[in-house]
């Protein structure tokens, strides 16, 4: 059994009202899917066009991204096992420091969706970042990445594409990437930093946090 933190779901309209426009859609601001959940160590399955509702899927995911103060979402979080997530580097970019501003290569960062998305390769030196996790609240921690990454997918408009991306944007499409391999960015730290955070893990996996934004917990 699980527990929905902040009620029921949020719906935002497209227009005024449903009474002054024939063709409307409903937005939902989906739950994040907590620490502990299975879903989250399972490796995610491939999706075709015909996939149930995937355009209103991938809006559902922006707004609830958006709504949690997120750079990144994946299916996982939301509790579905597919290949899927969406990324918005261009949110860093728009907010860093004055003495940060021209560091990573790919400013002003990008907005993209990827759908069966398969690593080809990784390049350039490994380094430091820190990152967190909406599935994770509360815990941070510096993580060590390359600095390319090389992919296959498919966008939004179901077209196949291949592409290499650096800095910042590969930074989160790796960490949403990993998601869709049942892997977690806590994955990378060592042994003895994991177990020191053993008691702040099994808070979250049990509801036992306050976040800003909804959430389901498997305890």
């Amino acid at each position: 059994m699980t527990i929905t933190q902040g009620g029921t779901f949020n719906f935002q309209l497209s227009c005024p009202s449903p009474y002054l426009c024939t063709n409307f859609s409903i937005i939902m601001i989906l739950p994040i899917v907590a620490y502990g959940a299975p879903v989250l160590r399972t490796v995610a399955k491939d999706i075709d066009a015909d996939y149930p509702g995937l355009a209103a899927l991938i809006e559902d995911m922006w707004e609830t991204m958006y709504a949690s103060n997120g750079v990144g979402l994946a299916a996982p979080q939301i509790n579905r096992d597919i290949r899927l997530f969406v990324m918005d580097s261009a949110q860093i970019f728009a907010n860093l420091d004055e003495e940060d501003k021209g560091r990573y290569p790919d400013d002003p960062g990008i907005k993209l969706v990827f759908i069966n998305a398969y690593v080809k390769s990784f390049g350039g030196e490994e380094w430091a970042y820190n990152e967190g996790c909406l599935s994770i609240p509360k815990i941070r921690e510096d993580i060590h990445r390359p600095e390319e990454v090389t992919l296959t997918y498919v966008d939004e408009n179901l077209q196949p594409q291949e592409k290499t991306f650096n800095g910042i944007t590969a930074r989160i499409i790796q960490h949403e990437y990993d998601h869709t391999e049942g892997k977690l960015f806590i994955d990378y730290l060592k042994p003895l930093k994991r177990k020191l955070m053993k008691g702040k893990l099994s808070d979250i996996t049990k509801g036992k946090v306050k976040v800003d934004y909804k959430m389901t917990f498997p305890k």
